[in-house]
């Protein structure tokens, strides 16, 4: 992935420096996503509940296992969009370019700063950017990785803009490649992603947004159960 993102970095600073050019630095990472793991043998296969419309706008909600789910929901969101994600990514090497241009980094430690970058996402949303949130808003520390629980702020998101929500389930990343692979290494494979059908949340009031991230958390945990890769070696 360094190898790649330094051959693309004159492109991808290139976009990076106006907002109408994001859409642009999108691409070149789904390019640069698409590559480094082809190079690597790791290919991403999407099983679809039903077709997605992406001249929709929506909010994407994965689990969270690896870092491979970044890049597969970057090759996932055929329409221009944004990461949430925590604010150490602002100084990573692979990522500071994008947690500072296109990307929306969070201090949790903050309520005030956290308040901030959920106004500036609802604002990329009203724009129609869709937004990528990972709910549990970090990697499970114990492997194999349970599925943790939902932070709210998402989905009180989604009700009060009335933007659909789309689950993903993220099967088998972790055993390909679990958290940044330091720990256990990496190796070829193929990431089965599925994508649930997305909910509509127009009909839905602040009150439902507890029940709307239970259901989207049951609808994850219901998949990661019936593939049953989470107990298992194989």
């Amino acid at each position: 992935m360094g190898l790649f993102y330094f051959l693309l970095w004159p492109l991808m600073f290139y976009c990076s420096r106006k907002p109408q050019r994001y859409k642009h630095l999108n691409r070149l990472r789904r390019i640069w996503g698409l590559v480094s793991s082809f190079c690597v043998g790791i290919r991403y296969h999407y099983h679809f509940e039903e077709p997605v419309d992406w001249s929709k706008t929506y909010i994407v909600c994965p689990n969270h296992t690896s870092n491979l789910d970044i890049t597969a929901m970057s090759l996932l969101v055929k329409s221009n969009c944004c990461f949430m994600g925590k604010e150490e990514l602002v100084e990573g090497i692979v990522t500071r370019l994008f947690f500072r241009t296109v990307d929306i980094p969070v201090n949790r430690g903050s309520k005030m700063a956290s308040f901030r970058a959920f106004k500036l996402a609802m604002d990329r949303l009203h724009n129609g950017i869709t937004v990528i949130i990972f709910p549990e808003a970090t990697i499970p520390d114990n492997y194999p990785p349970d599925l943790h629980q939902f932070k709210n702020g998402p989905f009180r998101m989604a009700i009060e803009l009335k933007v659909p929500i789309i689950p993903i389930t993220s099967i088998n990343t972790w055993k390909i490649f679990w958290d940044d692979g330091h720990k256990y290494g990496s190796k070829p494979g193929v990431c089965d992603i599925f994508v649930h059908k997305p909910i509509e949340t127009a009909h839905l009031t602040i009150d439902d947004a507890d029940a709307l991230r239970d259901e989207v958390h049951a609808i994850i945990n219901n998949k990661i159960n019936e593939h049953d890769h989470r107990r298992t070696n194989s």
